[in-house]
């Protein structure tokens, strides 16, 4: 596991805390774990509904959207 430094402004240093002080995470770098977790299935959500918007514009397709949604759950 490496760790990577990075700057934040005070409003997200404040976002950060609060999610600490509230239970939502166990410390500072589980939030932002939490986050870019977040952050990764929100863009394989998005990149299967571009295809299934992709399907319907009779664009070429190739695969089974729902094997991809299985194996992201």
């Amino acid at each position: 596991m490496s760790t990577l430094s990075v700057p934040l402004t005070s409003e997200l240093e404040n976002f950060i805390n609060a999610m600490v002080q509230s239970g939502k995470a166990a410390n500072k770098a589980d939030v932002v774990r939490k986050a870019l977790v977040r952050m990764s299935r929100d863009e394989a959500i998005a990149a299967v509904m571009q295809s299934q918007q992709d399907e319907k514009d009779g664009k070429v397709f190739y695969g089974d959207l729902r094997k991809l949604m299985k194996e992201l759950a």
